[in-house]
């Protein structure tokens, strides 16, 4: 029998807490492998252990976790289930987001990410905003556009991904901010995921098209491509504003960037274990289990803390420092297992586009002014980045 877990009793997420959530979240792991919250929610902090409990779905389940409302906002599909039905949901998300489907749009955003740097250098020496001015701006157009939202409404985006987010932490002020006048939001995101208002060839099509076929249900099909579109916008959003923040803060390493387009992958992996956009995954234990000489019951909701465990010193050495030439293959901001993320592959695909332009366009990148922190409990990352980009 293992020790009892120690209590930590600091708000983790309250608004003073999600400003300073990369000092909280360190500070955490630090304190102890394992804690336990007021609340009775267990949080998981450091490397090994997280990565253990990804890769352990039969142990850390997904079928419950910590603050989860199964009647939420939140597509419930996917993200609460575990093999052999998750398996099934996996394979056809894989399918609609296919190197055959995503091929076909890579020349689309290609022309976006160019119209979006011409614009952006023809304002030389003002202060351009990373998240609004570059990353919204390219993801909020260039993901409906995969998807083949046809409807008006795409400023909608952002408060329909708050409200996500929120259902994933406690129900405290941030939720109850996120929660405001979401009637409009709710009406155009089951608009615009309607088949009538899809556009052909696009990855909503698809899923529809399977549907079809009888490998899921039509309501299937319209949660998963709900799904794709809350999760895959702000995730790459923030990571994206991440790594140009990291490439303002360690100018050598955008210089290797600059020198070398192949680091572009290599470039936005590190931004996800430098400054992780998800603080935490959410689990529920099928059986007692120890961390760290902790006991952990079973039928306890844990959190798996993504950030901490990416900048752990016992698995990276200096691990504030933002370095593309680190063993990227053992971050956990994609999740790891049965779970990781489905959705990388047009993440990356997103940031290969739009950071090799960066690259190619601008010989500088100097901070304008600190980030303003995104105001959600477990998304993390700059709601505002104002930067300067040089030409020269």
């Amino acid at each position: 029998m293992g020790q009892p877990i120690p209590d930590y009793t600091v708000d983790l997420f309250s608004h003073e807490s999600v400003r300073n959530a990369r000092a909280v979240d360190d500070t955490l792991r630090e304190f102890s492998p394992v804690v336990r919250l007021p609340d009775g929610t267990v949080l998981i902090t450091r490397h090994a252990d997280v990565t253990a409990g990804l890769a352990d779905w039969q142990t850390f389940s997904s079928k419950s976790r910590p603050w989860h409302d199964p009647n939420s906002l939140r597509p419930e599909i996917l993200l609460t289930d575990d093999p052999p039905r998750h398996t099934h949901v996996r394979q056809v998300i894989s399918k609609a987001l296919s190197n055959q489907v995503l091929g076909n749009l890579r020349q689309s955003f290609e022309r976006d990410v160019a119209a979006l740097f011409d614009d952006l250098m023809s304002r030389p020496g003002n202060v351009i905003d990373a998240v609004h001015d570059i990353t919204q701006r390219f993801v909020y157009k260039a993901l409906p556009d995969a998807i083949g939202v046809r409807v008006e409404g795409r400023e909608h985006m952002y408060a329909f991904g708050h409200m996500v987010w929120a259902t994933m932490g406690p129900e405290n002020e941030l939720f109850r901010e996120a929660m405001v006048d979401i009637d409009p939001v709710l009406a155009w995101i089951e608009k615009c995921c309607d088949r009538d208002n899809l556009a052909a060839g696009g990855i909503g099509m698809v899923l529809y098209g399977m549907a079809d076929e009888g490998v899921v249900t039509q309501a299937e099909a319209k949660l998963l491509l709900q799904t794709v579109l809350s999760a895959g916008a702000d995730t790459t959003i923030m990571t994206m504003a991440n790594a140009m923040y990291a490439f303002a803060k360690f100018p050598d390493q955008y210089q290797k960037l600059r020198q070398d387009p192949g680091l572009v992958r290599a470039a936005f992996d590190e931004s996800l274990r430098w400054d992780s956009p998800s603080r935490m995954a959410g689990r529920i234990t099928t059986r007692e289990v120890d961390i760290g000489g902790y006991t952990v019951p079973a039928n306890q909701r844990v959190g798996l803390m993504f950030a901490a465990a990416n900048r752990d010193p016992r698995a990276w050495e200096n691990p504030q420092r933002y370095d593309m030439s680190r063993d990227l293959k053992k971050q956990v901001g994609w999740g790891y297992g049965v779970h990781a993320c489905v959705g990388r592959v047009l993440a990356q695909m997103e940031a290969h586009v739009l950071l090799t332009e960066l690259a190619r366009r601008v010989a500088r990148i100097e901070i304008a002014a600190e980030p303003t922190p995104w105001m959600t409990t477990i998304g993390h990352g700059p709601a505002k980045l104002p930067l300067y980009l040089r030409a020269n």
